[in-house]
């Protein structure tokens, strides 16, 4: 299967590149930077939401399935970005929003007109209890998940945003129309799809109170309804199976126990999920918290031993929803920044699963440094704000600073490309979101230009991978565990072993290879040389080698 070999690089257009200098990057200027991405070695792109859109939710409420944001260009520029990725060997998958589209929808305008409405049962209408709601479902955007409709004087379930309404699964003409939309864009000549907040589609119809444990974490109550599996297998019987695709599903809410249930081969369902165990690992609840590096190892532990032959992982350590991965895994510190961003390669590169790199990662990009509530766009963060700083459930300033941690504006600042004005993102005066202010010393230029660079190291990486068939397909032991600095791990493929070591600390240190192991032959190093075939590593401060032992 080709996604197993595949490199994946996330492009977020809002943020990627303005071609037309309104401040909004553009399909345009993903174009324009088609060499840069190939240059990386990348061979597929996953292209967040570029259907027309209100923006309620930065493009994941969609308004129509078949029309490209009026901000991003036209179909023409979608096509043309196609061909371009095609032409340079690449592939490209796209994101499916199907749990919910925007209230501006033509589906929903109809629904909400009236009670006999044929659209009515496209979404989810409920009469309130006892004056309320129909029951204490939460919206991961703060407050209720139901809305009244004064129209109807019903409520609609909106697992997000209030302009997010929920679609209907359990109607079959949902959900053919949903795989007339696939069809469409497959037709087009994409390879695939993000599944978006795909395990919330199916609901129980019976909708619950949940439980004072089950609102602390709704993501585990809301995923894998009792249709789940029903509804993906029609999915993959009717679109997928006659296209040769990938597929990946955002799965918030599902546990390492239930993600063979959805890509396990045999079952004809996904072909890898995004499980959040990891990228979460810095989160209790809503905030920040502090992990440990023995947190991380036994995560990826309990993910390799929970899949077996027939099904496939994902690695991944940041996207558009989560801050950047400098900043929460490794040490964003002027002094350590270069080399833990490429420790972080090392490792996504290296674990067993299908890599997928956020854009801005192969450069170090780092987290904002936010100061008030103005200077953020997500509507997670500002809903956020009124349902606990205006209330006066929790001060400003600890609001804010656990958002410098969290916030999923941190991965949205725009790319920085060169040292001028705005990152050289964009022309306008002003971009959508503000430019990190470190883009003069952390910007593409001046990466591509510096052989010692992160993207250059990234690019090393990728190239290392591809040509190490027991870096994809081979088998994954921790060696060391409970070691709070060291992460080091072989991948060992019939006579083929390679041993990975990281340094996940500032700290030089002379450490001793387990079970009297020697390191081998020395493919890669972040810090330049290193000892070969050696039983005692001197390793320096964010240190990563890869030997073949």
């Amino acid at each position: 299967m080709w996604w197993k070999e595949a490199v994946v690089y996330q492009v977020y257009p809002r943020s990627f590149k303005d071609s037309n200098g309104d401040g909004i990057g553009d399909l345009k200027g993903v174009t324009s930077e088609l060499d840069y991405l190939a240059g990386l070695g990348v061979n597929v792109i996953w292209l967040s939401p570029h259907y027309d859109s209100p923006n309620a939710d930065n493009g994941y409420d969609i308004r129509d399935y078949r029309k490209v944001m009026t901000e991003f260009g036209t179909m023409a520029d979608f096509d043309e970005l196609l061909r371009g990725v095609k032409q340079r060997h690449m592939k490209m998958i796209i994101d499916l929003v199907v749990n919910h589209t925007s209230d501006e929808h033509q589906w929903f305008v109809e629904s909400r007109k009236s009670k006999d409405n044929p659209y009515l049962e496209y979404y989810i209408w409920r009469s309130g209890k006892n004056g309320g709601p129909p029951n204490n479902y939460t919206s991961f955007f703060s407050g209720s998940a139901w809305k009244l409709d004064p129209a109807t004087n019903e409520y609609y379930l909106h697992y997000f945003a209030e302009k997010q309404p929920d679609l209907n699964w359990d109607n079959s003409k949902v959900r053919a129309e949903v795989y007339d939309v696939m069809k469409f864009w497959l037709d087009k000549g994409v390879d695939g799809f993000r599944m978006d907040v795909i395990p919330f589609i199916s609901k129980n119809q019976a909708f619950p109170d949940l439980t004072a444990a089950q609102l602390e974490h709704p993501e585990f109550a809301y995923a894998m309804g009792p249709h789940l599996h029903e509804y993906l297998q029609e999915m993959n019987r009717e679109v997928l199976s006659k296209y040769d695709v990938m597929t990946v599903g955002e799965a918030f809410g599902v546990t390492q126990a239930q993600t063979p249930s959805l890509v396990d081969e045999r079952r004809h369902e996904l072909n890898m999920i995004f499980n959040f165990d990891v990228v979460r690992i810095d989160r209790d609840g809503r905030n920040w918290r502090n992990w440990t590096l023995p947190e991380l190892k036994a995560t990826y532990t309990r993910q390799d031993q929970g899949l077996d032959a027939h099904c496939w992982n994902t690695v991944f350590i940041s996207n558009h929803d989560n801050p950047r991965a400098v900043s929460s895994f490794g040490d964003d510190s002027s002094a350590y920044r270069v080399a833990s961003a490429k420790v972080l390669a090392t490792m996504l590169l290296t674990l067993k699963g299908t890599p997928f790199i956020y854009q801005g990662d192969e450069l170090g990009m780092t987290n904002y440094p936010f100061k008030s509530i103005d200077d953020f766009n997500d509507i997670e963060a500002r809903n956020g704000w009124k349902a606990e700083v205006a209330t006066g459930k929790e001060s400003a300033e600890e609001y804010i600073a656990n958002l410098r941690r969290t916030s999923r504006d941190n991965a949205r600042t725009p790319m920085q490309w060169d040292g001028a004005a705005n990152g050289g993102f964009t022309t306008a005066e002003k971009a959508w979101l503000a430019v990190n202010p470190n883009y003069k010393e952390i910007n593409a230029k001046q990466e591509l230009a510096d052989p010692d660079s992160i993207y250059n190291y990234f690019r090393k990486m990728i190239d290392v991978r591809k040509n190490t068939p027991a870096l994809v397909y081979g088998d994954y032991s921790d060696l060391d565990p409970g070691n709070a600095k060291i992460f080091v791990y072989t991948r060992t493929l019939g006579p083929e072993k390679y041993l990975v070591v990281l340094n996940f600390s500032r700290d030089d240190m002379a450490y001793s290879l387990p079970a009297g192991l020697k390191a081998g032959h020395l493919v890669i190093s972040n810090l330049g040389k290193a000892e070969e075939n050696a039983s005692v590593l001197k390793l320096k401060g964010w240190e990563a080698r890869v030997y073949k032992q």
